[in-house]
């Protein structure tokens, strides 16, 4: 079997310039990002001082740098600090646990196209037609790393928060993978490149605008003409399930009852110190960036510049010319760190929940929202060729059966929600 040394060299390239020399310093300055803003949004200052330590060398000042060195002091003071082990703890599992926190939010970056192409090579690792199915599959391992930190760390802290992630991040998995089937629908397809290449061509999947011959024209206008706008509504919903499901999957504010420090001290990572806690503090921003990457990735466009402007960057034979790759890595990175914002924002603004009303929204609310969805979106995209054919009782037929599936979800739910709440009650009393 012939080996091709190129492939080999160029894939090596990819991994160590995406992974290391892009998304490790991303991270980084997510921290530090997250820092600062939270210091806007509390009327504080925040990091400001960290620069190049000129005093060390005999000169009268440091060069401040406005704190823009904190990672890397951040980063060195982890290193130094002690790796304290407690005797208690189930010592192999201990150890292995932060390194299955980080490694799959960094092994998922592997199929997520971070621009079009460069000097003829596309700007992925690993252009895979199961890209979504992969990135869902390798995150849902980090779950791992928190239940084998809850359970090996041997305290009831550390188990409450190992088991409180455990079933968060399984009830939010449902909501997230249901909730990306309309938008699979639409596309047709599972290769992330093949995504962002037709939402270059149609428009960004929730603004699906181009120009065109001196005009803006409806991207999702092939799906039955006017019938296309209504998938709009389906479109917005799986977005919002989407991203709040994100939120939980990562154990970001205001889902973070794994780590809660009101109830559990620290949670799963309680007993965790020097580089073991900074790798589940690094899996956590990894996680959001990776989550943010996707969510751009799906629904605006991935590194497309929208509105028609990827037109701007063709040869006349329709191939890219060879700094489009560099403009659709800036335009995927800024869509990236609005959304890394947008995470810090929410972080600061928006109260914790308690946690028998995270797992009824994901349970009672996003499970049901998500499966009326896909059958909205389905009966949209089937619609306008039904009615071609002159079936038009059939999509009366089916719109009136999703109406009343609906509403016996949403007895059921609202039934079982009841139930669950006089059960708490009955327990109280009994207290």
């Amino acid at each position: 079997m012939d080996i091709d040394l190129t492939f080999i060299l160029i894939t090596l390239a990819k991994i160590i310039g995406f992974t290391f020399v892009l998304t490790l310093p991303i991270i980084a300055y997510s921290v530090y990002a997250e820092r600062r803003f939270s210091a806007v949004i509390q009327d504080r200052v925040g990091p400001n001082r960290t620069g190049i330590p000129l005093t060390l060398f005999g000169f009268k000042k440091d060069i401040p740098l406005q704190g823009l060195l904190q990672p890397l002091a951040d980063g060195l003071k982890f290193i130094l600090k002690e790796d304290f082990v407690p005797a208690h703890v189930n010592k192999f599992f201990f150890w292995i646990a932060p390194a299955l926190t980080m490694v799959p939010a960094l092994l998922t970056l592997g199929v997520i196209p971070f621009g079009s192409e460069l000097f003829g090579e596309k700007l992925v690792i690993a252009d895979l037609s199961v890209g979504p199915l992969f990135i869902f599959a390798i995150a849902s391992l980090s779950v791992y790393g928190i239940t084998f930190a809850g359970w090996a760390s041997n305290n009831k802290y550390s188990f409450f928060g190992g088991v409180r992630s455990c079933a968060q991040m399984i009830s939010y998995e449902i909501a997230l993978g249901l909730s990306i089937i309309p938008v699979l629908m639409i596309f047709g397809e599972l290769n992330l490149t093949k995504i962002v290449e037709w939402q270059a061509n149609n428009g960004w999947l929730l603004l699906p605008f181009t120009w065109e011959n001196g005009a803006f024209q409806f991207g999702l206008y092939e799906f039955g003409g006017a019938f296309g706008a209504f998938l709009l509504i389906p479109l917005v919903i799986s977005f919002f399930i989407f991203t709040i499901s994100i939120f939980a999957e990562t154990n970001r504010m205001p889902f973070d009852l794994p780590e809660c420090e009101t109830e559990l001290v620290g949670g799963y990572h309680t007993e965790y110190s020097s580089m073991k806690f900074a790798l589940f503090f690094l899996g956590e921003y990894a996680a959001m960036i990776v989550g943010s990457a996707l969510i751009v990735t799906l629904f605006f466009g991935g590194w497309s510049l929208g509105f028609g402007l990827d037109e701007l960057l063709k040869n006349p034979d329709g191939s890219w010319v060879d700094y489009a790759g560099l403009i659709h890595l800036g335009a995927f990175l800024t869509k990236v760190v609005a959304f890394i914002l947008f995470f810090i924002l929410v972080r600061w603004t928006v109260p914790r929940f308690r946690y028998d009303q995270l797992m009824k929204l994901g349970w009672v609310v996003f499970f049901e929202l998500a499966l009326i969805n896909i059958l909205v979106a389905a009966l949209i995209i089937a619609a306008p060729s039904m009615l071609e054919r002159g079936e038009g009782v059939a999509v009366a037929a089916l719109a009136a059966g999703i109406v009343i599936f609906s509403v016996v979800m949403v007895m059921i739910a609202k039934s079982l929600d009841k139930k669950t709440e006089s059960r708490i009650k009955n327990q109280e009393l009994a207290n």
